[in-house]
Order: C-alpha cells, then sequence, then structure tokens
C-alpha cells in the first residue's frame, strides 16, 4: 500500500533536509540550502561537500522535507 506524502513546496533560500534513496549521500539525511527551482519537478540545492567547499546538485522536490523542530531555533 502506498502512502501519501504531504505535499511541501520549499521557498527559495529555505534550508531543508534531503532524503534520497540510496547511496552515501543520503544516508541519513544531508542538510542542503535550496537555491532554485528547475524542470521537472526538481530543485537545485546547496550543500557543503567533503572538501568543505559548497556544492549545488539537483534533487526532487518530494526528497526534501522540512527540518525537525529546534533544530537551528
Amino acid at each position: 500500500m502506498a502512502r501519501k506524502k504531504s505535499v511541501w513546496f520549499p521557498q527559495i533560500g529555505t534550508v531543508a533536509s534531503y532524503i534520497g534513496r540510496a547511496g552515501k549521500l543520503a544516508r541519513g539525511g544531508y542538510n542542503v540550502r535550496v537555491v532554485a527551482e528547475t524542470c521537472a519537478d526538481r530543485m537545485l540545492v546547496e550543500a557543503i561537500g567533503r572538501s568543505g567547499s559548497p556544492v549545488r546538485f539537483t534533487v526532487k522536490r518530494e526528497n526534501l522535507a522540512p527540518l525537525q523542530p529546534g533544530l537551528f531555533d
């Protein structure tokens, strides 16, 4: 049975949690900043890479979730 996800539209500049399906990047979630909206329901996000420099990549909007309450309060 498929679960229906709630629809969340992050605003530009919002800090969100990226939770992908597979790979080392998505294991346990990854905090990202939304930079722009691209085509096909995808978002351009920015995160801190392994070398400490900012990295930009495109993710599906459905894999972004709001941060847990109180994380950056």
